[in-house]
């Protein structure tokens, strides 16, 4: 008999891709680990250099947004890889009952976003949505309690959504993924990490 999972506990968190770039990122995966044991974690990498360098292929080579977009997407799973070589005891999961089965077994899981789930999904291939609205889908299809996004740039928490979309804080297309979320949203910068996770 599958045993359920407490969704009312689970609080999805998103890790910005340009913490890699330093020893933050170490620090974002110990906060993770330590400050929210006994609670369903998933943790969604984003893609970082690895999305980088899709970029700068695209505007070289010219191929469409879809192809684009599933480079993007590879781009997360290999952060996902790095997340794993750096906390071993974390599981990767790539589909959604994956992460399901995960949580039952009480691990905490780091999201390798399945491409043909995300395109069965209806995901648009656009750069306006990136791990910040894939984390979002993520946290609505599981109905997680909390999503949080840590960033790399210092975050006013003065300012809307809205404005920090138009900032380019958070990817143009969050609100819509968020504009009928159950779920609480925090979006903080690393470097607040020790007070506010």
């Amino acid at each position: 008999m599958r045993h359920l999972i407490a969704t009312d506990d689970m609080i999805i968190i998103k890790l910005g891709g340009s913490l890699s770039r330093s020893d933050t990122l170490v620090d974002c995966l110990n906060a993770a680990e330590k400050n929210y044991q006994g609670r369903a974690v998933v943790i969604v990498p984003g893609g970082g250099a690895f999305a980088d360098q899709v970029r700068l292929a695209q505007q070289h080579w010219q191929f469409d947004d879809t192809t684009a977009h599933h480079m993007a997407l590879l781009a997360m799973q290999q952060m996902a890889l790095l997340f794993k070589g750096l906390k071993p005891d974390f599981v990767i999961a790539d589909t959604v009952a994956a992460i399901k089965d995960q949580l039952v077994q009480k691990k905490t899981v780091i999201w390798s976003p399945n491409i043909i789930e995300l395109d069965s999904a209806g995901i648009p291939a656009s750069w306006d949505i990136t791990s910040d609205s894939l984390a979002a889908w993520l946290a609505n299809t599981l109905l997680a309690a909390e999503l949080v996004l840590i960033k790399s740039a210092a975050i006013d928490s003065g300012l809307s959504l809205q404005q920090l979309a138009e900032q380019n804080i958070v990817d143009k297309a969050f609100c819509y993924f968020v504009g009928q979320a159950a779920f609480k949203i925090q979006i903080i910068d690393a470097q607040s990490l020790g007070t506010r996770l």
